[in-house]
């Protein structure tokens, strides 16, 4: 295997197949990135087994290809020393015992290269009838649930970010069992078969940091184990977590006894301010009360001090609520809508908070109260 190829262009694709690598390092051939050189190009594969990563160079990108071929080379060092190199032409060629030769005109570098035998055998087949969605529109899906998905491996379904897919609507849940946060998104075409997947939020969090903001549809190749993601030539594939996702629908009320409309950035700003005066022990509790068209936000700490803020409001009718909860959890719902206001939703002092848009229940952001008594 021999090419001539300018560092910028590499180092852009090495950035994305990065991020496939194994952190672990159990098992020394998922470190490595898999390079294979055709007439068509050059295509990058990575793999920790649970995520892959495929990228594709096109021949037309490449200076020059003398000698196709596959090598399997230590993905970190690549990537360092790519991304080390001055923005020159470099050249990269396969030698005897197994060795890669990297140059440019002031810079030369040998890497031992691996078995390419050894590397995984990934299926990267795609499926016939692929969900097309907005790039942004997924990216932003993401970013909105990601957050709520729980980080403790005692309960693995809701380390995952369930996907379920009725005819056109898809419906995207996280939930770690203290809140939850649901985005509901119509699609341009209608779905023969049902669907009801689980995918890894850190497989997510690594796919919409490889996802750009330009108005271009993605593609999603869903099977019984594993989704394909196509977004132009990348190709990535993510396991899915086996088990049943809990119904949370029921969690959500359909009637409530008090909607309470907020400006967003007053609301967020109040529950900053507040939340200085909290300590993680006690969950970073804070309280709201409504008086009228006024809400009073206020927590304390007995041997600091206390701090109280109020905002004015509208209430669809003259219930007043008391309701503590984590200032954390609310700032986390809060900061993913994009409105000058909010409608918060409660059934009593014991009851979820619901939190939507004012004119529309495409986003659904739930937070348990906080028993303070």
């Amino acid at each position: 295997m021999k090419l001539t190829i300018k560092q910028k262009v590499l180092l852009e694709h090495l950035n994305y197949v990065i991020r496939g690598i194994s952190t672990k390092n159990l098992i020394p051939i998922l470190n490595c990135i898999k390079f294979e050189l055709n007439n068509e190009g050059l295509y990058l594969i990575s793999t920790d087994n649970e995520l892959a990563i495929k990228d594709f160079i096109p021949s037309s990108e490449i200076d020059n290809i003398d000698e196709m071929g596959e090598m399997l080379i230590s993905g970190r060092y690549i990537y360092d020393i790519v991304r080390k190199l001055n923005n020159e032409v470099i050249n990269i060629e396969e030698i005897v015992d197994s060795q890669v030769l990297i140059t440019t005109e002031s810079s030369s570098f040998k890497l031992n290269c691996n078995n390419v035998s050894e590397f995984p055998d990934i299926d990267l087949e795609f499926s016939k009838s692929p969900i097309l969605i907005d790039n942004k529109v997924f990216k932003t899906t993401i970013n909105q649930t990601i957050f709520a998905t729980s980080t403790q491996e005692s309960r693995p379904v809701l380390t995952g970010i369930n996907f379920k897919i009725n005819d056109n609507v898809m419906e995207v849940t996280a939930t770690d069992s203290y809140r939850l946060s649901k985005k509901r998104i119509i699609l341009d075409s209608r779905m023969d078969d049902n669907v009801d997947i689980i995918i890894p939020s850190r497989n997510l969090g690594e796919i919409i940091k490889l996802i750009s903001d330009e108005d271009k549809k993605m593609e999603l190749h869903i099977f019984a184990n594993k989704v394909i993601f196509k977004i132009d030539n990348l190709i990535i594939m993510t396991r899915l977590i086996n088990g049943n996702y809990p119904d949370t629908n029921k969690l959500i009320p359909d009637s409530f006894e008090l909607k309470v409309k907020v400006n967003l950035e007053n609301f967020f700003n109040a529950i900053d301010r507040a939340s200085l005066l909290t300590n993680s022990e006690e969950k970073n509790t804070i309280k709201l009360e409504t008086k009228k068209d006024i809400m009073i936000i206020s927590s304390n700490i007995p041997e600091i001090g206390n701090v109280e803020e109020k905002i004015k409001v509208n209430k669809n009718n003259d219930s007043e609520i008391k309701i503590s909860f984590s200032s954390k959890y609310m700032m986390d719902a809060i900061r993913t809508f994009d409105s000058e206001e909010v409608e918060l939703s409660f059934n009593g002092e014991i009851k979820p908070i619901i939190v939507n848009y004012v004119d529309n229940d495409d986003l659904t952001q739930l937070i348990l109260p906080i028993r303070t008594y």
